[in-house]
């Protein structure tokens, strides 16, 4: 039988005898008091999911034409070649009946203990339990089994297009992921060891959590990441002195106050992605970009972009060129009496940069002394773990759901990117959330990440069909305010970064498209970490590291093969590239002039903007 003891505050599984300890009445009688509580909560979650918002079902996961197809060229496969498939459901029975014939051979010793498992590494089974108790032992060997045999078969299915190959092996993985023991109470030693500890308690708050999550994103399941109440905009976050000294219907463009006598005379604008709020770049003083490029001697602006709401459903692409990236150029060289600016574009915003950039060559304007990308991608041609995302049964489903909302909602996006790192954005959170009561951790990075944006219907479709799915930017052009834009004519001196993990803007897609790039001057650094992480990289940290190498004539494979490795962030040896191009030193710049007077402080009204519906 199972025994629960209590070892400083720890709560151990082991066996008992008839002469051990049971728990107290008391201990009875609050876990009673707490599951009463736990049968009030759920009828408040019956009431939050009755009048739950629906999305189109498409968006969930691909129709049944994929899974039919899988099936059939997996017979097809057992028709040809028998063998192949005999020996995979042989390997899996005799992996099955092993574990079951050693577990029982333990058994036979009298002692209620597991065999000997040295097994892979998975943080999702840190428990010592998972190795030592026999129960939690045995259900963790026969999951992996399983996810083994299911990875291999759909790894060895044959008879299938490479992109539906593709997209089969991604939701079988979510298949997988999703039937971790990890993710259910009953075999998660972890959430039971805390139920026990709490006497209940863990359960209630878990069950609070949840429904606390569902009603904030109005019955749609999207797990809270970050304590939102350890954090305030401009208080604690996006703390960088400066004032919004322009806005439009589109943006609102910042200029930070100048910590240096004397500034570069080539003005800088960061352009973010307006999927997500601009701050990333400005968490805390520790680690903003913002602050430190200030403190390197730069007159920094940034735009930040308005949330949208269904009234911007035929906002485009053209309108966050137009009122955003040319519009906020034209009054930053106002302001600072310029005839040129240095410019940033990250993500998206790096992808949107290239098309203006083009523009401004076709229009014949020099308003760009240089222009950095922060993991842009601007060749689709790999859509790599998006494949799942861009075909057309997926996309079709947004073009109806957007048709429907007037915009693609964050909660929408939020949940696909997530679903590319399921145990670590959905099922890891969700267990210590839900399972296990736990209060999110106060993490800047992970608040702003649950901070989205909703896109307009009109341009998510633009995105989507013209630059994801037909790869136009980089095969001939794409269509906008009466121009084709392209990559070649891209022809200002530029700066590139990429990052060496990063899951939504692939480095070697980054790269492709930047060697398609027209411009002469080139320079190409790709940093460790993600997507954020790589980028967010101060140099107080030494956290990672980065590779150069000037020649971009090379295949990615040996370009990095060549490169040369730096220990530390990139920021420093790309602000000595900045330098060279951000003009000689003036005294500093207030923000704003007599026609741009200050409209309030940074971080200025869009960006408090919550995405809703």
């Amino acid at each position: 039988m199972l025994q629960v003891r209590t070892y400083e505050g720890k709560i151990n599984m082991t066996t008992f005898s008839d002469g051990d300890l049971v728990p107290s009445g008391e201990t009875l009688e609050k876990m009673t008091e707490n599951l009463k509580k736990v049968e009030e909560l759920s009828e408040r979650l019956q009431r939050v999911l009755t009048h739950r918002q629906t999305h189109n079902p498409a968006l969930d996961g691909p129709n049944q034409e994929l899974f039919g197809r899988a099936a059939q060229a997996y017979w097809a496969e057992a028709v040809n070649n028998p063998a192949k498939v005999f020996e995979h459901q042989m390997s899996y029975w005799a992996d099955t009946m092993k574990q079951f014939v050693a577990a029982q051979h333990e058994l036979t010793k009298g002692k209620l203990t597991a065999p000997p498992d040295p097994g892979p590494s998975d943080r999702r089974f840190a428990n010592p339990l998972w190795d030592t108790h026999p129960y939690f032992n045995y259900i963790k060997k026969q999951y992996l089994i399983n996810a083994e045999a299911l990875t291999t078969a759909v790894q060895d299915v044959t008879d299938l297009e490479p992109v539906e190959k593709s997209r089969l092996q991604y939701f079988a993985r979510q298949i997988v992921d999703m039937m971790s023991p990890t993710n259910f109470l009953a075999t998660n030693p972890d959430a039971l060891e805390k139920a026990l500890e709490t006497e209940g308690q863990s359960l209630v708050q878990g069950l609070e959590n949840l429904i606390s999550d569902l009603e904030a994103n109005k019955g749609e399941l999207v797990v809270k990441l970050a304590d939102e109440g350890a954090f305030e905009l401009g208080r604690n976050i996006a703390t960088t002195p400066g004032k919004v000294v322009f806005r439009n219907r589109m943006m609102e463009l910042i200029q930070y106050t100048p910590t240096t006598d004397e500034v570069h005379k080539v003005p800088l604008i960061i352009f973010p992605p307006w999927i997500n709020k601009y701050y990333i770049l400005d968490l805390k003083a520790q680690n903003s970009l913002v602050k430190w490029l200030v403190d390197q001697g730069h007159t920094v602006f940034v735009v930040s972009w308005v949330n949208p709401d269904p009234s911007y459903s035929d906002v485009g692409m053209e309108d966050y060129v137009e009122g955003g990236y040319l519009t906020a150029i034209d009054v930053v060289k106002s302001i600072t009496k310029e005839r040129q600016v240095n410019v940033i574009g990250y993500c998206i915003a790096g992808t949107t940069l290239a098309l203006t950039l083009s523009l401004l060559k076709q229009r014949g304007e020099r308003s760009i002394k240089s222009a950095t990308f922060f993991t842009a991608l601007t060749d689709f041609s790999d859509q790599g773990e998006f494949t799942p995302f861009l075909t057309d049964d997926f996309i079709d489903g947004i073009e109806e759901e957007v048709a429907d909302k007037g915009v693609l909602p964050s909660v929408i996006m939020a949940r696909t990117f997530s679903f590319l790192r399921s145990n670590d954005l959905i099922y890891g959170p969700a267990i210590k959330s839900y399972m296990m009561g736990e209060t999110p951790p106060a993490f800047d990075l992970l608040y702003w990440n649950g901070d989205g944006a909703n896109l307009p219907a009109k341009m998510a479709m633009q995105y989507l069909r013209g630059l994801c799915q037909r790869d136009e930017l980089a095969k001939g052009g794409f269509e906008l305010l009466g121009h084709k834009l392209t990559l070649d004519e891209v022809d200002v001196p530029l700066c590139a970064i990429a990052c060496e993990t990063d899951h939504i803007a692939a480095w070697k897609d980054s790269y492709r498209g930047i060697q398609q790039m027209g411009s002469k001057d080139k320079t190409f650094i790709m940093t460790q970490s993600g997507h954020i992480a790589g980028i967010v990289n101060p140099p107080t940290r030494n956290k990672y590291g980065h590779y150069t190498n000037p020649d971009l004539t090379l295949s990615h494979q040996d370009w990095l093969a060549q490169a040369e490795f730096h220990e530390g962030s990139w920021w420093p040896r790309w602000e000595t590239w900045l330098q060279k191009r951000a003009g000689k030193m003036i005294p500093a710049r207030i923000p704003g002039d007599s026609s741009h007077s200050a409209l309030c402080d940074a971080p200025g009204t869009y960006v408090a903007k919550k995405a809703t519906l």
